[in-house]
């Protein structure tokens, strides 16, 4: 009894878990996968959503916007060739939605 009066509290513990047979166990818990992807799921159309809708030319729709002067070309041979129906979509301040090629594959994408 005076041995243990004498130890320090750590020493004491150490002792006792020591004569008990009782080891101390570290292990990690099984992977929980569905919550992790319910969590991703959940989050895509969040993320998703303004890149689509942000809007592409911070000068649409004013006199300073570059997109909205068009360039126009007569070929000899065939009809005309213009920007105006690549340009427009963005200079009305449309996103990424509102381009020609782009337009298709970004309703795809959720949100």
């Amino acid at each position: 009894m005076a041995g243990l009066m004498a130890a320090s509290p750590a020493q004491a513990a150490t002792t006792s878990a020591t004569n008990s047979g009782a080891q101390p166990k570290a292990s990690l818990q099984p992977l929980a996968v569905s919550p992790a992807l319910a969590g991703l799921t959940g989050a895509v159309p969040d993320v998703v959503r303004p890149a689509k809708d942000f809007r592409l030319d911070p000068l649409a729709n004013s006199a300073a916007d570059p997109l909205n002067n068009g360039v126009a070309l007569k070929p000899d041979q065939g009809g005309p060739v213009s920007t105006q129906p690549v340009t427009s979509g963005l200079s009305n301040g449309g996103g990424l939605g509102s381009l020609p090629l782009v337009g298709g594959a970004a309703g795809l994408l959720p949100g």
